[in-house]
């Protein structure tokens, strides 16, 4: 069916609606600030397309995998001996304690993932657990892919349905707000330094909970400062941090003394995601999942979405653990099975310091094991990735060519998935940050009668 979907959308273009199309798209995205620094967010004239019973596969499993990771993460928030697997920083085991007993860490986060539809194979890579980005360029890019003539077309033949995301985002971070004791409205600083490449995503969130009637400023994490009892970005009472800087810059920046810290600590401000929410963000979550050390942790159910969706992952050390109910010895193994590998640091984001073991030589993959002996890594299998074909309009001539493409769900409060952050790539590793592709909406369709 979605062969069909996506058949159908290719055979409305021609050159001279490709080109129209793309320089519309371009003006919107000029007009709207989707752009990704200097770069506009989305280079192809064709969304990713779901039917509702695929959504649903993939929402209702990875439901249930949210559940393992909220039982990994309590866990380790009570037992210093299972956090060794997560191989914090110093920094971090002092402030992951502040949030024991207080609200759900995340009000919103998204795990990446590679779904082939085609006999439904679903296996995630990476859960953005801290700060995860997107939610903004997604709505609006959405909205200006509804004006474009071949979406037009398209909805003649079949029902299009977007999932916009910023209004479950702010009632995530409003009920977040109450369960911490709030009163009234708060007022909400969207905080990240203010040379980073997203700002304008953080601009369109801001206008958003404007509209919704709540307060918002930009506020970079310098500029902040912890008086009287309050956090103050200027004359602005910040009630709610929306917090987009990640905690490992944070730290390095400002030091663990900072007014953030002091004001999370002394209860004077309500920051979402707050401090533990670095313990799933980890790469080595995904160890720690598949671990069969920690395999009784989980019930049944989230063991085997586990095994299902999870791929073997361990942290890179001189120890014996089981691969496929075998024992392997794994610095040797994972020299011996490089093109089945990935090497990834535990804490980097943006696929900085990534190794693909099939695109490396013995040589230079035994120098990455090295390296990630002395350091915090994970070794994770190799995931097959998905690949389909998207329009573009190149020199005033239609192109319908692969690109490499990931599905990445969001998640509200810990629990519920809604929306989707679809990434397009021509490389194998998918990332905007670091440059190598391009962001299209998400849209369940349904075939009309």
């Amino acid at each position: 069916m979605l062969r069909e979907a996506i058949d159908t959308y290719h055979g409305l273009l021609d050159d001279q609606l490709a080109a129209d199309s793309s320089e519309h798209l371009y003006k919107m995205q000029r007009e709207r600030h989707l752009y990704f620094g200097d770069r506009p967010l989305c280079t192809v004239l064709r969304p990713y397309f779901y039917f509702a019973d695929d959504w649903q596969y993939m929402k209702s499993e990875t439901e249930i995998l949210l559940g393992a990771f909220a039982r990994a993460h309590e866990a380790c928030l009570h037992s210093a001996e299972l956090r060794e697997q997560l191989a914090l920083e110093p920094y971090e085991e002092q402030l992951f304690s502040l949030d024991i007993g207080g609200v759900v860490p995340w009000t919103s986060s998204r795990l990446d993932s590679f779904f082939t539809v085609d006999g439904r194979i679903l296996k995630y890579v990476e859960y953005n657990a801290e700060t995860p980005a997107g939610m903004g360029y997604e709505d609006v890019l959405a909205e200006a892919f509804a004006e474009l003539e071949p979406m037009k077309r398209f909805a003649k033949q079949y029902h299009v349905q977007g999932m916009p995301m910023l209004g479950n985002l702010l009632s995530a971070l409003l009920e977040a707000y109450k369960e911490w004791g709030g009163q009234d409205k708060p007022q909400i600083a969207i905080v990240d330094w203010r040379e980073v490449p997203t700002l304008t995503e953080h601009e369109i969130c801001r206008e958003h909970f404007e509209r919704s009637g709540i307060k918002a400023v930009l506020a970079d994490p310098r500029a902040l400062e912890y008086r009287d009892g309050k956090l103050w970005a200027g004359d602005f009472r910040v009630d709610v941090i929306y917090k987009r800087v990640l905690i490992s810059e944070l730290i390095q920046h400002m030091g663990i003394d900072n007014p953030i810290v002091r004001a999370v600590r002394n209860k004077a401000v309500l920051m979402t995601n707050s401090f533990s929410a670095k313990l799933m963000a980890k790469k080595a979550s995904f160890a720690f999942l598949s671990d069969e050390r920690n395999a009784t942790l989980f019930t049944p159910e989230q063991q085997r979405v586990i095994a299902a969706h999870i791929p073997w992952t361990r942290n890179v050390s001189e120890r014996k653990t089981q691969y496929k109910g075998q024992e392997v010895d794994l610095v040797p193994f994972i020299a011996e099975y490089r093109e089945n590998l990935v090497l990834k640091p535990n804490d980097e984001y943006g696929g900085k310091g990534v190794f693909l073991g099939w695109e490396a030589t013995a040589e230079q993959w035994n120098e990455v094991i090295k390296t990630a002996l002395n350091n915090r890594y994970v070794v994770q299998e190799r995931v097959n990735v998905i690949y389909r074909d998207f329009p573009a309009a190149i020199e005033g001539k239609l192109n319908i060519s692969p690109r490499f493409v990931d599905a990445n769900p969001y998640v509200f409060y810990g629990k519920t998935v809604y929306g989707c952050l679809t990434r397009l790539s021509s490389l194998a590793l998918l990332n905007v940050t670091a440059g190598a592709g391009s962001v299209v909406p998400t849209f369940v369709i349904r075939k009309k009668e």
